[in-house]
């Protein structure tokens, strides 16, 4: 999102703070149930012999016959064992299908091309690119957002030739929409149509919380290809840089233009998308830490 707003970036990075105020703690959570598991794991590894033992006797005598392969278990398996909730489970579903999603951050942020639940999916094609992006320009979210950023930016006299009232509201509402969705779809949609990379977002999901941060950074300068592999995020820098010269030599008042404009645009996007990085990387953690909440609340009598 190309966000001249100090106000957008204010509400994203205050809810950033909170993701990582909140999530060490979810993975502290789950370390300690890890003594436990050790103590089970060496318990079973004192029988271990004794089961080789019986083992290898048993392939001996039948050692005319194959011995039989365990089921390899897909991704998708794994992150549907019980655990899940229904809709977490229709979700995974319907990646499978259509390669993207239907998960919201903290249940109202479209969150379409982030991928949580499964490795391996059906490339997009360019007309399934811009789709997933004006799926989300439509979303009642945006509108929302764009509406409070450019209400703010009212009552600060932000871009002080649009003057006040009615007209000025509309004026700096409209420019803050136009702003989103020209990046959203060149970095998102145009370029890796043109490029052939895949604009998803693959959430890492497992490892402590600097791992996953680097996962993160890691994001905004390699991204997957169509065909498997992995290249230079050209669709996200280079992107960003197109829609932020776009954008400022066109309607943006005269006074905003400048290569120095669109450079400090084009930095700022770069910092907000690596933000909304770092939200799909661990708002999964946080949704299911409060689904156990409210499941713990609902099961006590």
């Amino acid at each position: 999102m190309t966000n001249r707003s100090p106000w957008l970036k204010f509400i994203l990075g205050a809810t950033l703070a909170g993701v990582c105020a909140m999530a060490p703690p979810a993975r502290a959570q789950e370390d300690t149930s890890e003594p436990a598991e050790q103590q089970s794991g060496q318990q079973s590894t004192q029988q271990q012999p004794q089961q080789q033992a019986q083992q290898q006797s048993g392939q001996q005598s039948d050692s005319q016959q194959p011995a039989p392969q365990p089921p390899q278990a897909s991704s998708t398996q794994e992150h549907t064992q019980p655990g899940m909730t229904q809709k977490e489970k229709q979700n995974v579903e319907h990646e499978k299908k259509t390669g993207t999603s239907k998960d919201r951050i903290f249940w109202i942020m479209p969150n379409f091309l982030s991928i949580e639940n499964v490795d391996t999916l059906p490339r997009l094609t360019p007309g399934q690119k811009f789709k997933a992006v004006g799926r989300g320009l439509i979303d009642p979210f945006e509108f929302f957002i764009i509406g409070i950023a450019a209400g703010l930016d009212q009552a600060t006299n932000s871009n002080p030739t649009y003057g006040q009232g009615a007209q000025g509201y509309g004026k700096r509402y409209a420019t803050d929409y136009a702003d989103n969705a020209v990046e959203n779809f060149m970095a998102s949609a145009v370029m890796p149509s043109l490029l052939h990379q895949d604009p998803r977002y693959y959430e890492l999901g497992h490892g402590g919380f600097v791992h996953r941060t680097r996962h993160a950074i890691a994001r905004l300068f390699i991204t997957p290809t169509d065909s498997g592999g992995t290249q230079f995020n050209y669709s996200e820098v280079m992107g960003a840089g197109m829609a932020a010269a776009i954008s400022t030599y066109t309607y943006h008042p005269v006074g905003e233009r400048g290569v120095g404009v669109v450079f400090n645009v084009w930095g700022t996007q770069m910092g907000w998308d690596l933000s909304t990085y770092m939200l799909k990387e661990f708002w999964p953690d946080l949704r299911h830490r409060f689904g156990r909440k409210r499941a713990d609340a609902d099961a006590q009598p």
